[in-house]
């Protein structure tokens, strides 16, 4: 089945199968939100509390979209859902969506857990999205990472309009969140969405970086933690945390999950969970440093060879980036990253291994033109590679197909005329081990291979090297 953004169907099964009564935090944004629901769950679940949490799309498997108290949902538990859903729609004659069968799996898998709060992420959108099938009287808080231009064919060809999308998930009488934003029309939209729903709204801060020793790498490692301070007004004094997600846009992605600790910590529509003697200032720092959230700014060292464990190890950075926003944080990183090693009068290669989602109207061009060609330090000699290729079709999602590889060569040329081009096959989309087979080809003793591009095609680098990440 097609994209149909329409609660019509999902709202005929909802009320067919066991009812949904779980605490929940929901969160929407266009990009950062997977990042603030791992940061507010782990907080959470540093508390004590057993905590459900719901992301999509999937990474490795469809199980990782359904955490219930830090582990992934196990299959047998998973199908026994899904299964029951699946089987009230046909004796119902109610035709839905994979993601919507995915939606109320996760919700009835949270019921049947008894989890004691959940943390709901939005596929997409929000006001028209499955997720927001769930009952006002069940949400906690609402919440808005950053916004920006994506799935324009959905929801809209501004930033206003797909912020009026994504702020629809407030509800009447409870709290809403907004994290910082780049784009200063955010703001005043949403604040008319809260108003019209009767919701309570709060601006979210970002977290403040704290002075560490200046960053000069002798060869391409993960960096260390940051220290971070942070401003909660449920605390009477600051908190202070080391964040182990890497890059500066994570500043603002932790003050609005400390925005939502807090809120949920003292708002009284919010008292009957119970947090005011659970979270100190100790458990939100515990819960950020603890945190784990895989293919965004992720290093990992692994073998050039994937049928080799012995082979000689490269150096990924792995980053879903998939959209111009996100790409340009990619690039600011990147830059940040290298121009530490500029003390080394060094040659360096970067090897880009990139792979898109075909996502009209958002073109490749609009997508690379952040990435390619980085802007580095005068003092690095840089050479860079890119190689081109299709990921394999995500499990349950027939819609999302990926740009062909000539045509993103083409695009690559067209901005980085200088780079070493390999691409993979327009008809094949299991191209991954050869171009890693590539990028290890280059000599160069200082060498990263960036993956990005795609959170499919991080999750098709994660599926081949399950056993070293």
């Amino acid at each position: 089945m097609s994209i149909d953004l329409s609660l019509d169907r999902i709202k005929r099964l909802y009320r067919l199968i066991p009812a949904y009564t779980c605490p929940t935090i929901h969160i929407a944004g266009t990009n950062g939100k997977g990042s603030v629901s791992a940061l507010t769950s782990s907080i959470l679940t540093s508390s004590g509390l057993i905590v459900g949490r719901f992301n999509s799309p999937h990474l490795v498997s469809i199980y990782d979209c359904i955490y219930v108290d830090g582990q992934e949902v196990s299959p047998p538990i998973y199908h026994s859902a899904r299964d029951e859903v699946e089987k009230i729609a046909k004796e119902n004659a109610i035709e839905i969506s994979s993601f919507e069968i995915l939606v109320l799996t996760a919700l009835l898998i949270f019921e049947r857990a008894k989890v004691d709060v959940v943390v709901l992420e939005v596929g997409m959108g929000g006001r028209m999205d499955a997720t927001n099938i769930i009952p006002d009287e069940v949400v906690l808080v609402s919440a808005l990472t950053a916004v920006d231009l994506d799935h324009q064919a959905f929801l809209g060809d501004t930033v206003a309009a797909i912020a009026k999308e994504k702020a629809s998930i407030a509800r009447k009488g409870k709290p809403f969140i907004l994290g910082p934003q780049s784009h200063p029309e955010v703001a005043e939209v949403v604040r008319n969405i809260v108003a019209k729903a009767g919701g309570d709204l709060f601006f979210a801060s970002p977290a403040l970086a704290r002075p560490q020793p200046s960053l000069s790498l002798q060869k391409f490692q993960p960096p260390p933690p940051h220290p971070i301070e942070l401003a909660m007004p449920c605390f009477p004094v600051h908190v202070n945390a080391l964040l182990p997600l890497h890059g500066a846009h994570q500043l603002d992605n932790v003050g609005l999950a400390a925005s939502i600790i807090s809120v949920v910590t003292s708002h009284p529509t919010c008292s009957a969970l119970g947090l005011q003697e659970r979270v100190t200032p100790e458990v939100v720092s515990r819960g950020i440093a603890q945190v784990s959230w895989p293919g965004r700014l992720s290093f990992h060292s692994i073998p050039s060879n994937p049928q080799n464990p012995d082979s000689p190890k490269l150096e990924v950075l792995a980053d879903g980036a998939h959209n111009p926003a996100s790409s340009a944080t990619l690039s600011r990183y990147l830059t940040e990253y290298c121009n530490s090693l500029a003390g080394l009068n060094a040659n360096i290669t970067i090897t880009f291994i990139l792979s898109l989602s075909h996502s009209p109207p958002k073109t490749p061009l609009e997508t690379l033109s952040p990435l390619l060609p980085p802007s580095f330090s005068p003092d690095l000699q840089v050479q860079i590679r890119v190689a081109v290729l299709r990921f394999s079709p995500p499990e349950g999602m027939p819609w999302v197909k990926s740009v062909p590889p000539s045509i993103l060569g083409s695009v690559v040329q067209t901005l980085c005329p200088e780079a070493k081009v390999w691409r993979g096959n327009d008809d094949k989309t299991d191209d991954l081990p050869e171009a890693l087979l590539w990028a290890a080809s280059s000599a160069d003793p200082h060498h990263l291979v960036v993956l990005a591009g795609s959170l499919y095609l991080v999750a098709d680098f994660y599926r081949i090297f399950r056993q070293n990440i």
